[in-house]
């Protein structure tokens, strides 16, 4: 029952940026935690974000592997139901088809380990993103 739409991705240059959406229906994403991977052309899937739910004392966190800290930024509106993964300078190496997933799993301690290793229940069917030179 659950679903996740990814939605805007599209062609751009190196240098620009693109932001994209996944709308949820099924769940909130108020709840869980809301992950970001890409799987680019003859390359296994990889993480690349994670934005945390709230909680009840904590608030929300990110996490984001290496290659686009300071370059990408992941956040959630939860009145709209939807995570985004804002994407800012972007070069060729980013090409890739993006995918957004949810999972239940809550972690303490070293979360970009724990969240990438995560099991993920619920995954979007992946919108491309190309980034020509």
């Amino acid at each position: 029952q659950v679903q996740l739409v990814e939605s805007g991705g599209g062609l751009v240059q190196a240098g620009g940026s693109l932001r994209l959406s996944c709308a949820a229906s099924g769940r909130t994403v108020s709840t869980g935690t809301m992950g970001w991977f890409r799987q680019a052309s003859g390359k296994e899937r990889e993480f690349v974000a994670a934005i945390t739910s709230s909680g009840t004392s904590s608030g929300s966190s990110t996490y984001y592997t290496d290659s686009v800290k300071g370059r990408f930024t992941t956040s959630r509106d939860n009145a709209k139901n939807t995570v985004y993964l804002q994407m800012n300078s972007l070069i060729p190496e980013d090409t890739a088809v993006y995918y957004c997933a949810a999972t239940s799993k809550r972690c303490s301690g070293d979360g970009y380990v724990c969240y990438l290793t995560a099991r993920y229940d619920y995954w979007g069917q992946g919108t491309q993103v190309t980034v020509s030179s």
